[in-house]
């Protein structure tokens, strides 16, 4: 029986699923358990199906026709898996050594854990917010930093975790171990999110379920781009967000509070464009920042077009996001 199933969801970031296939190969030689490897290749045209086969043979690679979106791109690898843990691993991911160790023993010594989280490194080493927590109507009027400075233990952050394992609400889905057993009760990612949020929503479903949900700071991947699809699509970027954003209040919190987290964040959009318009004019960087918050706001005050927290991207849309 496989041990470890390792799935890798891709679009069009050849170079960054090599060096993620590259540092599995490293890590497996010292992991003792059974591993596999599949690649979910979301519609990729830069030639990562011809790079993947000719550098990595081993691994199992599904080509899909389009980008079908994270969610439904890591569903298809983990009907194809057989392992008894699952790890979805993001293609600008690298695992370092001792995370598989680490994570998989954790998992068989606490049968209640559903699924961990590493810790999250910047290429330097420096850390990254590795787990959040559930949108609440608390954390969309009082400052997240605030919020993670007077609670700690509820709110936990890279600034106060420590190094042993924390139960927490949710994790960053860079890369997350998910025991197969769980995926069978509870069904996989939920394929009403795109882009965010769908691992949000799948650590809901599991506390629900009455699985844990563990960060573990001692298990470590470096996660190279985090931010790569602000940089390339700023404003489709921001609207996806809250478009996923919606789609897990109306939910998981109801359309009452999905209501008011809608007019909160379209009088916070209004507020931003029309308080830095100045310094818009006057600062490259800050233009970009300022174009993005005016775009929401009129995707807001069109009625979040094809209906609110309900729809997917457009078919055009698609092609310019990520979401892999």
């Amino acid at each position: 029986m496989t041990d470890l199933s390792i799935i890798v969801v891709t679009w069009n970031t050849r170079d960054l699923v090599l060096d993620c296939l590259a540092s599995i190969d490293r890590a497996r030689r010292s992991c003792a358990e059974v591993i596999e490897t599949i690649v979910v290749d979301n519609g990729s045209e830069d030639g990562t199906e011809q790079a993947v086969r000719a550098g990595f043979p081993d691994v199992r690679l599904l080509k899909l026709a389009s980008n079908v979106g994270f969610a439904a791109g890591c569903n298809e690898g983990i009907r194809a898996a057989s392992g008894r843990v699952l790890l979805l691993l993001n293609s600008d991911a690298q695992l370092c050594e001792g995370a598989l160790d680490e994570c998989m023993s954790f998992l068989d010594a606490n049968p209640d854990v559903g699924i961990v989280g590493p810790q999250l490194l910047n290429p330097d080493g420096s850390k990254q917010n590795s787990v959040h927590n559930f949108p609440t109507l608390v954390a969309e009027v009082v400052p997240k930093s605030l919020l993670q400075f007077l609670f700690r233990r509820r709110f936990p952050s890279r600034r106060w975790i420590g190094e042993e394992p924390i139960d927490v609400q949710a994790l960053v889905g860079a890369a997350m171990f998910v025991r197969s057993e769980v995926v069978v009760a509870i069904g996989g990612l939920s394929e009403d999110y795109f882009f965010f949020l769908e691992e949000t929503d799948w650590c809901w479903r599991m506390r629900v379920a009455g699985w844990r949900v563990v960060h573990i700071p001692a298990a470590e991947v470096i996660h190279l781009s985090g931010g790569s699809s602000k940089k390339k699509n700023p404003s489709l970027t921001r609207i996806e967000y809250h478009r996923s954003l919606y789609c897990f209040y109306r939910k998981q919190r109801g359309m009452g509070r999905m209501s008011i987290v809608l007019v909160l964040r379209t009088l916070k959009a209004m507020l931003y464009v029309v308080t830095q318009a100045p310094l818009a004019l006057v600062d490259a960087r800050r233009r970009v920042r300022w174009t993005s918050h005016r775009d929401v706001l009129f995707w807001h005050l069109r009625g979040c077009p094809q209906g609110i927290g309900l729809s997917r991207p457009s078919a055009a849309d698609r092609a310019r996001l990520p979401a892999a």
